[in-house]
């Protein structure tokens, strides 16, 4: 049974402390994007699915 995502809610806080600590660490961009991608089609999904009702 596949999952439907109705809302999606995204909450950032930046400390800047934390911060300059977490630019020595390697990050992988591509995993970051991807998710950003795959969040924004849902959301497309989701905008599509109201004009529709």
């Amino acid at each position: 049974m596949p999952i439907e995502i109705k809302e999606l809610h995204i909450k950032i806080n930046v400390d800047e402390k934390t911060a300059a600590a977490t630019t020595a660490i390697a990050v992988d961009e591509a995993k970051i994007m991807q998710a950003i991608i795959e969040s924004v089609e849902q959301i497309g999904n989701i905008e599509k699915r109201k004009k529709e009702r």
